[in-house]
């Protein structure tokens, strides 16, 4: 923020965020656009683009996921997906407009070899397109974290989910520490951070303004905050869960940006 006035913190309670959550839409709303438009003068969309580079198989059990081999929507036998494929790709992102070209990784962790050998090259060939590199895929070593930085990796993608009070009925074979440790690696590297989460798991508005909280504790905030609606996949724990309600996205959307 070059010339805006607008004030950056760092100690909101989860009962302020909880308020801003509770207040009428269209105060909300006011209120967020009239942050946002005076922190980002000119008002630009960035356009991205994701494609997963390792599907299913994951060892990890979190709740929502059809890629969960805890999971009977386990997306197996899906081949990981080589170099120059995953380039073309890339490149028909940005003939389509994107800034931004995502990669994930339906891993627990990165595996050093030949699997980071070539997530390496990914990073250094979209960047060569001139397009912004992102990559999800787990824990990660600082070295490794190092490497991507070298590599050129614009962002890393690693969300926190949900609140600290309802994680582990969501996840239980990552604890929470552990994602706010891998963060920590991302950021120690010089990459910038890519972490929100999902609603719509059985959460309360509290643990909604919960996950906001941790988010806008972290110093610097994190550069991205991708706030997701869960989808509901037969086969997952949470198939029974209602869709949620698309201006509950609005609200969670709305506060993120004043916070």
């Amino acid at each position: 923020m070059t010339s805006s006035s607008v004030s950056v913190r760092h100690d909101w309670s989860t009962s302020e965020i909880q308020a801003l959550l509770e207040l009428p839409l269209m105060d909300l709303l006011w209120q967020a656009q009239a942050v946002h438009r005076e922190a980002n003068p000119g008002y630009r969309v960035q356009l991205a683009s994701l494609l997963s580079v390792k599907t299913g198989g994951c060892e990890e059990d979190c709740a929502y996921c059809p890629q969960s081999m805890h999971n009977s929507s386990d997306v197996t036998g899906q081949p990981e997906l080589e170099v120059e494929p995953v380039l073309a790709r890339a490149r028909a992102a940005k003939e389509a407009g994107a800034h931004r070209f995502c990669m994930g990784w339906a891993w627990r962790d990165i595996r050093d070899g030949a699997p980071f050998e070539a997530m390496l090259s990914m990073v250094r060939g979209v960047r060569e397109l001139g397009m912004e590199a992102c990559v999800t895929a787990g824990m990660l070593t600082d070295s490794q974290a190092a490497r991507l930085a070298e590599a050129g990796l614009t962002s890393y993608n690693h969300n926190l989910d949900t609140s600290p009070e309802h994680y582990d009925r969501i996840i239980t074979t990552r604890t929470y520490e552990e994602r706010l440790e891998t963060l920590a690696r991302v950021r120690k590297a010089g990459i910038s951070m890519c972490c929100g989460g999902i609603i719509g798991m059985g959460e309360s508005l509290t643990d909604r303004a919960s996950l906001l909280q941790v988010l806008a504790s972290m110093n610097p905030h994190p550069e991205s905050v991708p706030i997701n609606a869960l989808v509901a996949v037969e086969g997952t724990p949470l198939e029974e869960q209602p869709a949620v309600d698309p201006l509950d996205l609005v609200r969670m959307v709305a506060v993120a940006r004043i916070l």
